[in-house]
This record gives structure tokens, sequence and C-alpha cells, in this order.
């Protein structure tokens, strides 16, 4: 948006600060997600997620406030005051995102898998995944149409990007206080000794009374893992079972010594959320509109328009995900998606290299739009398959 370049000055215009000011959430998330393991068992999932969803409330008044240089932040919780603004807020308020990010990246899956039945686990992490695509959506058109306030010339309002930053808070007000209502998850109540609150929860979660076959079973395996694990532990480090902060952290270090004994299956975790990353997804939803502008669509409501598609497309192909994940299997969607993502990404490079300086010939218009598509089409794929 043209009002935003202009307040930020190059922060936007140099291409080093420009990467930066992108590559500091995911900064900001890999440091949440660090220190939300141990947060997870000491606080419990439910409360770790209102802690990081309280990083994710700051977050956006503090890319809406600065007093140059420094970012003055005069909130607690939800109400701030603006004073002037400048670039350095927009670097500090991304990274304090990104911790809540990472915090909710990994606590939210956490808590759903442990208070799920084993039978729609699948389809409730897809959809966690269909609500963040229905954001992503949401979030480009509310771009594009706050886009107009003001003009889209050097005389746009700077209301065009300051509401869309400001709306985070609408999405965080009710995650943080509707998780308030939630139950505890009862694997965590399990192992905080609290064995009848986990019956009740796993009760009222599965809809069935206490004394039912379905819910005591799943009550005694959860409960054996731990009594498993809790053995195991204190004979293998009995120094360490006096349940300090001291001792906690040295018995997660060597939790993750351990891991070179797992190998293979942490391999194959590990490398399956790597490559989730290395598909470019993260390129495509940042860049956008950068990337539709040097694909030969001038001008930057097109650009947005043509950004708010990617939204769509990726919003209705993971649709079909929720239904069929725990039908058909994870391996052969993630193997399909590789394909057409791979296939996408082919075609849009030779469109790219054959084309690119001659995108606004008119014989050359129609390549720039088959561009366009493989792009919606890699969102597509990426949305059914590796995007959850």
């Amino acid at each position: 948006m043209s009002s935003f370049d202009t307040r930020m000055g190059d922060a936007v215009a140099d291409p080093g600060k420009k990467g930066w000011l992108v590559a500091i959430l995911e900064l900001g998330a890999w440091a949440g997600v660090l220190m939300t393991g141990y947060l997870a068992d000491k606080l419990s999932r439910k409360y770790t997620i209102v802690l990081g969803n309280d990083f994710f409330l700051i977050a956006p008044y503090l890319q809406l406030i600065s007093v140059a240089p420094a970012v003055i932040v005069f909130c607690i919780g939800v109400i701030v005051q603006t004073a002037a603004f400048g670039s350095s807020s927009i670097f500090g308020g991304r990274f304090v995102t990104g911790l809540g990010v990472g915090s909710l990246s990994m606590a939210v899956p956490l808590y759903n898998a442990e208070i799920a039945p084993p039978e729609v686990r699948g389809s409730l992490v897809a959809l966690q995944q269909l609500a963040i695509t229905f954001g992503i959506m949401v979030s480009f058109w509310i771009d594009y149409g706050t886009n107009y306030i003001g003009g889209t010339g050097p005389g746009q309002h700077e209301a065009a990007w300051r509401i869309p930053l400001g709306l985070q808070l609408v999405p965080a007000i009710i995650l943080g206080v509707g998780i308030l209502f939630m139950p505890f998850s009862p694997r965590w109540l399990i192992n905080q000794g609290r064995d009848d609150e986990a019956l009740v929860v796993l009760s009222n979660a599965r809809r069935l009374p206490p004394t039912s076959d379905l819910v005591q079973i799943e009550f005694l395996e959860i409960r054996a893992q731990y009594l498993f694990e809790k053995e195991t532990s204190e004979l293998k480090f009995p120094q360490y079972q006096d349940g300090s902060w001291k001792s906690n952290f040295k018995l997660g270090f060597y939790d993750y010594l351990s891991l070179l004994h797992l190998l293979y299956r942490v391999a194959v975790g590990s490398l399956t959320m790597f490559f989730q990353q290395w598909t470019g997804v993260n390129a495509i939803l940042y860049y956008a509109p950068s990337i539709f502008q040097n694909l030969g669509l001038t001008g930057n409501a097109i650009s947005l328009l043509a950004t708010g598609v990617v939204g769509i497309a990726m919003f209705l192909a993971t649709i079909p995900a929720v239904i069929w994940v725990d039908k058909v299997g994870r391996k052969p969607v993630l193997i399909s998606g590789a394909f057409i993502m791979a296939g996408c990404h082919i075609i849009v490079a030779i469109l790219t290299g054959l084309f690119r300086h001659s995108w606004e010939q008119h014989q050359h218009l129609a390549a720039g739009w088959v561009a366009c598509v493989f792009v919606w089409i890699f969102a597509m794929a990426f949305g059914y398959s590796w995007g959850w």
C-alpha cells in the first residue's frame, strides 16, 4: 500500500530490510516454539494458549505505535495510544507476533490431539488448518478493501494499513477468552495427579458416563503411559526427581538426547515439517502482491485482488482434507500435493524466464495470466496436502 510505503520509507524500499521485515516474524516464532514446551507442561496446555495469545494480542499495537526511533507501548492487554509512527514498531511488533504465533502453533495442536477422540484426530488437525486458511483468505480481502481508503495513490489514508493490523485484536480476544471456558487436557491432568478431573473431562468430551468402557479404556491408556514414563525417568535419573526447575530442565535435556535412539521417527516428523516450509508457501503468502506484480499484473489493486484469490483457493482446497484425511491416509495426499506443487513451480519458473522482460506486451499477457493461475493451483495443492 502506498501510504505504508511512504510511512516506512527504506524499510520497504530496501530489499534487505524488506526481507527482514518478513523474516523477523519467523524468528519470533522460532523463539516462541522453544519456550512453549516447558510452559505447556508447567502451566497446562490451556493457560499456555492464553499466554501465547497475549503475545499475539499485544503485537498488533506494537506495530501501530512508536515515537521514532524508540517504540513505546502504552498498553497492557488491550488499550494502546498512538503517539507517532515509524518502521521500528513494525519490526518489534512482528517479532512479538512471531512469539505468539510460534507458541500457538505448538500449543494448540498439542491440546487438540490430547483432547480429541482418536478416530477424528486427523480431521480435527485438518480443521485447524481450515481455520488458518479461512483467516488468511479474510485478511487478504480486508487488505484489498481497505486499500481504497483515501484512494490507491499518494493520497491514500494511513487507515488503509492500520485497520488490518488493528483487526488482529478481534480473533486474539475471541481465542483468549474462549479457551478459558475449555477443559484442561486430560493427559496434563493425569501428569499432575488429578485423575478424577481427567476422567470427568474424558467423559464430557465423549458424552459418555465415566464408567463407560470407552472412557475407561482411554483413561487407563493415558495413565499407563504416564506411569511408564515416570518409572523410566526414576530408574534412569533418580537424582533429578525433586521437582525443581533445574531438575526438570535436565530431564528435558536428556529427553532430547534420547531422541537419538528414535532417529527414524524423529527424522520423519522433523523433515516433514522442514519440507513443508521448503515448498515455498510462506514466500507465496508474504510476497504475493509483489509476485503478481512481477508476473505482469500492473497496479497495486490488481495485485491485491490476485492475492485474494490465493486465499480463496487455499481455503476451498482445505475443505476436502477435513473430510478425507482419516479415510485416504496422509501419505498419498502428501505425495500428490508435492508433485502438483513442484509442477507449478517449474511452469511458473519457465514462463518467468521466457517473458519476465516483456509481460506488458500484448502477445505475452496470456503468459502472465497462465503463471498467475499456476500460483493459484499451487495454493490449492498446498491447502489440501502439506498445509495441515
